[in-house]
């Protein structure tokens, strides 16, 4: 695979790519009505691993039918956990060369090095709310001479949204990916409305935008706007010391070994595979990594 990618020169230079249509009208149909199944479950409370509102940042409290979550949600935890009834639809997605074709190339590296991550649901939350401005990985308070040395170390990973819906929720700072905060950015407030430099991604229902996770970024979520985005990541297997922490910080920990890659069988034989390998290589990440790794950001 070639480094003059046109999508990974664009990941470099901006820190983010927008790919229209990846969906096709059938898989979008199909992952509306799992989202919008798995939403209900997810409000109700019957789905306990959610991302609850007012908080930014795991860990969120585990909610049940009778303590459902008391100010409402704003994203749904754990789509490839074997025990959410819509998992296959979500596992088929994650794992379909249609996704790992791209990661392939924004990685420049084959299927025996991807590692499982993370797939998560954001949703219209139940009252406006507000992501300040952050790194996934880098702390506000890290130095200028932080920030530049952990900036400059490769990535490992491909990060998406993949919207159901039309969204246009994330903003983010081009660029910022590869460089330490300006006076300006870190003078700013963590809600400053108006970014030197911003762009708010327009993603319409099918795009997906892959991005750096260490990009400068917020998210602002409107309560009267439909919003099922699919939030994906898988890292590279050189990767893991660095991406142990971000990953393992969402509990996939606890039931990974579990999962369950049967609908990929079959003519998806292929897909099943290459789903064990990456599967095996996060759990040896997590046996690795030396026990409980914290939390990346507070909030």
């Amino acid at each position: 695979m070639s480094s003059q990618s046109p999508l990974l020169t664009a990941l470099r230079n901006d820190g983010y790519v927008i790919i229209p249509a990846l969906l096709s009208p059938k898989d979008l149909a199909l992952l509306r009505e799992a989202a919008r199944r798995t939403t209900d479950l997810a409000r109700s409370g019957t789905w306990p691993y959610v991302r609850t509102l007012p908080r930014q940042f795991p860990p969120w409290p585990i909610s049940t039918p009778s303590s459902p979550p008391k100010n409402g949600i704003w994203g749904v935890q754990g789509l490839l956990n074997p025990e959410l009834p819509d998992h296959e639809a979500f596992t088929k997605s994650y794992f379909s060369s249609t996704t790992l074709d791209v990661v392939k190339e924004l990685l420049q590296c084959t299927h025996e090095d991807l590692v499982m991550e993370l797939f998560n649901l954001l949703v219209r939350p139940d009252s406006d709310f507000e992501l300040r401005w952050h790194r996934d990985d880098i702390p506000a308070s890290a130095t200028a001479e932080e920030e530049t040395s952990r900036l400059a170390e490769p990535a490992w990973h491909a990060q998406w949204n993949l919207a159901l819906y039309d969204d246009q929720s994330l903003i983010v700072v081009p660029g910022s990916h590869a460089r330490s905060r300006t006076d300006e950015e870190r003078a700013a407030g963590p809600f400053e409305r108006e970014m030197p430099g911003q762009v708010k991604l327009m993603i319409k229902a099918g795009d997906v935008v892959f991005y750096d996770n260490n990009i400068l970024h917020r998210g602002v979520y409107s309560s009267a706007i439909e919003r099922c985005t699919l939030h994906g990541s898988v890292g590279h297997v050189k990767g893991s010391k660095v991406r142990a922490r971000n990953v393992l910080q969402h509990g996939v920990g606890e039931w990974v070994e579990k999962c369950d890659f049967s609908c990929l069988g079959d003519e998806r034989e292929m897909e099943k595979e290459r789903a064990e390998g990456m599967r095996r290589r996060l759990v040896e990440m997590g046996r690795s990594s030396g026990g409980d790794l914290g939390y990346s950001l507070e909030g």
